[in-house]
């Protein structure tokens, strides 16, 4: 019985300190920094303008991509 608890305690630790590092890494933050506070606005502009600049870079690729096929099937021609 005595072992079962303290598996159980382990279990039950190991969850938490689990859990405390997953949601760290998932918001891309330090693994010791306290989960539940807020990211700060600033922080959430910069990450936000980060990726908007990175997928309109990607749109703006695939379509110069397009343009070229385009314009070497017309030169085919």
């Amino acid at each position: 019985m005595a072992k079962a608890k303290v598996l159980l305690v382990g279990l039950v630790i190991g969850l938490l300190a689990g859990l405390w590092g997953g949601v760290n890494i998932g918001k891309g933050r330090p693994l010791l920094s306290n989960p539940l506070a807020d990211t700060p606005v600033d922080q959430q502009l910069r990450d936000s303008g980060r990726s908007l600049v990175r997928e309109s870079g990607d749109a703006l690729e695939k379509t110069g991509e397009a343009l070229k096929e385009r314009a070497s099937d017309e030169s085919e021609r």
